[in-house]
């Protein structure tokens, strides 16, 4: 399981989420801040991500014109610590897994 982090999600998540059962990068590392969300979409696609986490729904709209990959698992707390999103992610990583190992499912929403 590979996922991406966007850019409206600090880069220092990926500390606390190093317990986390797949592989997880920030657009940061891939040179991506500041890229338009279709970029991002776009890269996700070319370098087999299986989702992208993010806060925004341009990402549900791509996805409804372009198909996954990548899916998208949308997070829509508003504004919240780095530290709730993280154990909200860690919370919910079973029911991830299983929403990334589904063909069937392309949007994940959490709350």
């Amino acid at each position: 399981m590979k996922l991406l982090i966007d850019q409206n999600i600090s880069y220092r998540i990926l500390r606390k989420l190093k317990s986390f059962p797949a592989e997880i990068m920030h657009v940061k590392e891939v040179a991506l801040l500041d890229s338009s969300d279709y970029t991002i979409f776009m890269y996700c696609q070319k370098n087999q991500f299986d989702a992208i986490l993010t806060m925004d729904d341009d990402f549900v709209k791509l996805l409804n014109l372009h198909s996954p990959p990548p899916k998208v698992i949308w997070i829509r707390t508003g504004n919240c610590s780095t530290e709730y999103l993280a154990e909200l992610i860690l919370n919910r990583s079973a029911s991830i897994k299983t929403f990334i190992e589904d063909p069937e499912f392309t949007l994940y929403e959490l709350f």
